[in-house]
């Protein structure tokens, strides 16, 4: 069980709730905070939990912040120089990466290089640069539990096989999101409130749209395919309405291992700070007596073609699922803003990854380039 923790993105849903989880063990010591630009939601958590550090992401609200906890010793930075300096904060061995985007790669592979354990909820930093993130762990020595529900519940059941010869497949599951069932042609009309209702689980805007055209689940099997070195074939998709199965393993023998569980984000995070350990929970037990029948169906790809895109970009390798990640970083806050359609976000990120030179084995700072260059494309094709 680790000792202190510091939590990147700690005002947003993952990092509330991975306070949530502090609160159940005071063993656990918080050693920094970082967020954007919550500054008040900030000032309350650095109250409660007396960090050493605090960060947010421009100098103004950094005097913002400090005028706010003037009488607390935490110290207070600003931007990527202090994102930086959270994710290798000295005391800390756990860092929980909870921000959102390419934002969270740099301070990911910096926490890497201090030998943190990193708690992973940032799913970009996988996509856009998974080879580079793991062979930096490898080197580091540095830990890497998924935060993710979904890769919690395959770190869970592959817990003992030391073999991944022994895995025929990785069976993600997905609730479908708000618009399970539905055609093109509905698809066409639905607005951001629409796509804001998901059906089980309370997270951010970002991640909820991402749900909502499946992209997330994309950008989750490229993330699976990096976390347990296994090509794209042997990673699929079903569509599980009752979000109790969180994924399966399937073994060369047929025997599929699942975990299950309440949709409660605070179960992956729990295990992130405590692994091996598995500690008591206040989340409500799952009573299998009570719930619905558990049924599982194939993805419309028609319909959410964003998953086929981000499966063709994971065949295809190199720079591409960096393109699209950046690109649907862009279109998504379009989309928030009420700027474009729910189908301009395939098409805008679609067209991107199309504009992008190919590069085989791109170095970290042809990554952020290509990022970049993604959401520029988005921005000229509105």
């Amino acid at each position: 069980m680790i000792k202190c923790v510091c939590i990147l993105g700690s005002t947003g849903s993952i990092g509330r709730q991975s306070l949530d989880v502090v609160r159940m063990y005071p063993q656990i010591r918080v050693g920094a905070l970082t967020a954007g630009s919550s500054i008040a939601r900030l000032a309350e958590q650095c109250r409660e939990f007396r960090p050493e550090l605090a960060v947010v992401a421009t100098k103004e609200g950094a005097d913002e912040l400090k005028q706010a906890i003037r009488d607390l010793p935490t110290r207070v930075l600003w931007g990527e120089e202090g994102l930086l300096a959270a994710a290798t904060l000295e005391e800390a061995d756990c860092v929980i990466t909870a921000v959102v985007g390419m934002l969270g790669l740099k301070p990911t592979l910096a926490a890497i290089r201090a030998g943190k354990r990193i708690g992973l909820a940032n799913k970009e930093t996988l996509v856009c640069a998974g080879e580079l993130v793991m062979a930096q762990a490898k080197q580091w020595g540095a830990e890497i539990v998924p935060v993710d529900s979904e890769h919690s519940a395959i770190f869970q059941c592959l817990m003992g096989c030391g073999d991944r010869r022994e895995v025929r497949r990785l069976l993600l599951t997905c609730s479908g999101g708000p618009f399970f069932g539905m055609d093109r042609e509905a698809l066409s009309t639905v607005t951001k409130a629409d796509a804001l209702k998901h059906p089980n689980w309370k997270m951010g805007p970002k991640i909820t749209i991402d749900c909502a055209t499946l992209m997330n689940k994309g950008l989750e099997v490229i993330e699976a395919m990096r976390l347990y070195d296994l090509p794209l074939e042997q990673v699929d998709v079903l569509i599980h309405r009752q979000s109790i199965v969180h994924s399966l393993v399937e073994f060369n023998d047929g025997a599929i291992m699942a975990q299950l569980g309440t949709p409660d984000m605070r179960l992956p995070i729990q295990l992130a700070m405590t692994y091996p350990e598995r500690l008591p929970s206040p989340v409500d037990r799952l009573d299998l007596t009570q719930c619905a029948a558990l049924t599982f169906v194939k993805p419309d790809l028609e319909a959410f073609p964003c998953l086929a895109l981000a499966r063709d970009c994971a065949r295809r390798g190199g720079n591409l699922c960096a393109a699209m990640n950046g690109a649907n970083e862009e279109a998504v806050a379009m989309f928030l803003r009420d700027e474009i359609g729910f189908y301009d976000i395939y098409r805008l990120v679609q067209k991107a990854v199309e504009e992008t030179p190919f590069l085989r084995a791109p170095a970290l700072e042809e990554i952020l380039e290509t990022d970049r260059l993604a959401r520029l494309s988005v921005k000229n094709n509105i």
